[in-house]
């Protein structure tokens, strides 16, 4: 190579001049990233924070997403659970009061009719002395025989037990009742006892039997019908069976709405921050996609802008020393320089067809879609394989219907993308292997798939999460551009690219295309 340079001064000045910028672009271009999300260049300030699942913080550095879905989905139900139950709390407190307190205005207006009805107990509540008078005890026997009745006391306004259906309380007095004083002022007092609960035993409590753990106290003042004084008071210990099943269904339905309305508005919440969530995650990736193809872009320009001339002059140069070796005094001792010749018009050839690659990765068509027929443009894309084929021993066929329907497109464009799948397809499986090309019709006849099958080794999960996105290969000297390309041109014109790949077991790729 020392004397091919040589004897060409013009080549050796280009090559001194244009070599070194033209190997940092081969690199650059053959580089195959593991992870191109986080290891393709940052585009410059107008780069988005955020690069796929990935955040950049302020130091340079990358973050996890923010998990908008989960994170929402955590707190709306921790802050619905805590309302639910806070709701169901007050509604079972504040019905169950007003339940209680109802009960407690029955009793007295039970209590007050009778009073007004039985003159010798009202005279008996004016001036309790001695002894209830045989009349006055059987009307508070009937308080005694009420529903649900544990114990009565009757009190006198100076607070001592006139009557008692624990005829062991008859005549005393106990120590300090706040409820008691309250219904002294005229007040009706409902109160609901828990054995065992925090609050203390009264003394007024010895010997009470009550089957359940619940009972109730109802302290009714007795007033004088006429003028409006309180009179005494009378407590009942009731145990209301009726009431306090009420409640219990009360607080079974109240927990079942709480839940129930919860986990709805849950459910609608969630449903609707999880689609916003899946909007976002969308419009991030078309942001990425669009971002990617502006460097792309500009890099195409730079890269043609900096390679093409040079490249021509050097694919020239090769010419040239090709023509005077093939001359008639050319020797055998041209032989050498000749191959390195021929090895610089290929490589060159090979990177001129990189440029065009990357140039038209960002191009946007300006010729509207024409309706294609697609069973001759597949022949010819297997066509023009065929020797490649041949040359593996790779079995390729094409099992297409001449009476398919056209799609819409364009043919350079849909070759370009056959040309592209076929040459993975062909990369991808064994000497020996093969190659099948099939069209499937859509039940709504609006697309037509092309899927093209191979016997390869497949692909794992990582490697059909990462194809199809700009600059991922598993190729030693590829690009990464084909399969981004295609997706981009496919999706732009209402069609998909997909794939279905597992280890071991070949790959099937389809590509998507609208029915004329």
């Amino acid at each position: 190579m020392a004397t091919f340079w040589e004897n060409c001064p013009k080549l050796a000045f280009k090559k001194q001049a244009n070599v070194p910028a033209l190997r940092q672009v081969l690199d650059f271009i053959d580089m195959t990233p593991a992870q191109p999300e986080t290891e393709f260049p940052a585009p410059g300030a107008n780069h988005p924070a955020w690069v796929g699942d990935l955040a950049q913080t302020p130091g340079g550095g990358t973050s996890p997403r923010f998990p908008l879905t989960r994170r929402f989905g955590a707190v709306s139900l921790l802050a619905i659970a805590t309302i639910a139950a806070a709701s169901f709390w007050l509604l079972s407190w504040f019905v169950t009061q007003r339940l209680l307190l109802q009960e407690g205005a029955l009793t007295r207006d039970f209590v007050q009719s009778l009073l007004m009805v039985e003159h010798p107990l009202q005279g008996y509540f004016a001036n309790p002395t001695g002894p209830a008078p045989e009349g006055v005890e059987n009307s508070f026997e009937h308080f005694a025989r009420m529903p649900d009745m544990l114990r009565t006391n009757v009190y006198a306004k100076n607070r001592t037990v006139l009557w008692s259906s624990d005829t062991q309380l008859i005549g005393r007095r106990f120590g300090p009742n706040d409820e008691l004083d309250l219904a002294l002022t005229g007040a009706v007092v409902v109160e609901k006892k828990t054995v065992g609960g925090h609050e203390p035993d009264k003394a007024e409590h010895i010997s009470l039997h009550h089957p359940d753990d619940l009972f109730i106290e109802i302290y009714v003042p007795v007033t004088d019908p006429d003028t409006g004084q309180v009179l005494g008071a009378i407590e009942f210990y009731k145990h209301p069976r009726g009431l306090m099943s009420i409640l219990h269904e009360l607080r079974q339905y109240t927990a079942l709405g709480a839940v129930g309305f919860g986990l709805l508005l849950f459910a609608a919440l969630f449903g609707m921050v999880r689609r916003a969530d899946q909007l976002i995650q969308a419009q991030q990736m078309r942001l990425v996609d669009n971002e990617t193809y502006a460097v792309v872009g500009e890099m195409s320009s730079v890269v043609a802008h900096g390679i093409r001339n040079p490249l021509a002059a050097i694919r020239s140069s090769a010419e040239l020393i090709l023509d005077g070796v093939h001359g008639p005094a050319a020797g055998s001792a041209d032989a050498g320089t000749a191959d390195a010749a021929r090895d610089i018009v290929a490589q060159s050839d090979r990177l001129g067809a990189w440029v065009r690659e990357l140039l038209s990765y960002t191009r946007t068509p300006d010729a509207r879609p024409q309706p294609l027929a697609v069973a001759p443009l597949v022949r010819s894309c297997l066509q023009e394989f065929a020797r490649e084929f041949e040359r593996r021993h790779v079995g390729a066929s094409a099992q297409l219907d001449d009476a398919l329907p056209s799609v819409q497109g364009d043919s350079l464009a849909v070759g370009q993308i056959l040309r592209s799948v076929l040459a993975n397809a062909l990369d991808a499986v064994p000497d020996g292997g093969r190659v099948v090309v099939r069209a499937q019709l859509s039940t709504d006849g609006q697309h037509l798939a092309l899927h093209v099958e191979d016997n390869g080794k497949g692909m794992s999960a990582s490697q059909r999460a990462g194809a199809g996105k700009p600059f991922f290969t598993t190729k030693a000297h590829g690009l990464g551009v084909g399969l981004a390309l295609a997706r981009r041109v496919l999706e732009r014109n209402g069609g998909y690219l997909r794939i279905d790949s597992e280890p071991g077991r070949g790959t099937t790729v389809s590509i998507g295309l609208r029915t004329a």
